[in-house]
C-alpha cells in the first residue's frame, strides 16, 4: 500500500521543455469497461449492448470517452510530468469511437512551458489500431511542485 510512504516525485517546471515527446499503447479489455461502468453506474446501452449498438450508426458498443480520458490523465499522472502533477484544463475532440478490444495509441507533446504560470501545454494524439484519429486534444497541466522539508513547514512553528 502507498499510503505513508513516500513516492518520487515528477518532472519540476524547470525539467520540462518544448518538443518532449511520450507514446503510450493500451488495449480495451472487458475488465476495464465493466469496471468503468460499475463505478460510474453507467448503463448507456451504446456501451454494452450488442443488439442496440447494431441499430445505430456504430454497429458495434462503443468504449466510453471517459475511459480515454482516463488513459490520458493516467499517462500524464505517470508519465509526463508525472507524480505530483495536476490538470487544470482539458480540450478535447473526439474524432472517432472506438470499439470494444481495440488496441490505441496515444503520442504526448509539450507544446509550451510557462514558468511563471508554473504550466505545460501538453498535445494528446489518440489513433486505433486501423490507424485512424480517435481523438486531438490539448491539456494544460501544473507539475508538481517541490516538496518542502517538514521542519520548514509550518507544522514546526510553535515547537
Amino acid at each position: 500500500m502507498l499510503l505513508g510512504k513516500k513516492r518520487k516525485l515528477g518532472r519540476m517546471i524547470d525539467e520540462m521543455s518544448v518538443g518532449e515527446k511520450l507514446e503510450v499503447t493500451e488495449k480495451i479489455e472487458d475488465r476495464d469497461l465493466l469496471l468503468y461502468l460499475g463505478l460510474s453506474n453507467d448503463n448507456n446501452p451504446l456501451f454494452i449492448q450488442h443488439d442496440y449498438a447494431s441499430m445505430t450508426p456504430f454497429k458495434k458498443p462503443i468504449v466510453p470517452q471517459i475511459m480515454l480520458l482516463a488513459i490520458i490523465t493516467g499517462a500524464i499522472s505517470k508519465y509526463l510530468p508525472g507524480p505530483g502533477s495536476s490538470i487544470k484544463k482539458q480540450e478535447v475532440i473526439f474524432e472517432n469511437p472506438v470499439h470494444h478490444y481495440e488496441t490505441l495509441h496515444f503520442q504526448f507533446e509539450v507544446m509550451n512551458v510557462f514558468t511563471k504560470e508554473h504550466e505545460v501545454e501538453i498535445n494528446v494524439k489518440g489513433i486505433n489500431e486501423s490507424g485512424e484519429a480517435i481523438l486531438d486534444g490539448l491539456f494544460t497541466v501544473c507539475p508538481p511542485y517541490p516538496a518542502k522539508p517538514l521542519t520548514k513547514s509550518t507544522s514546526f512553528e510553535n515547537f
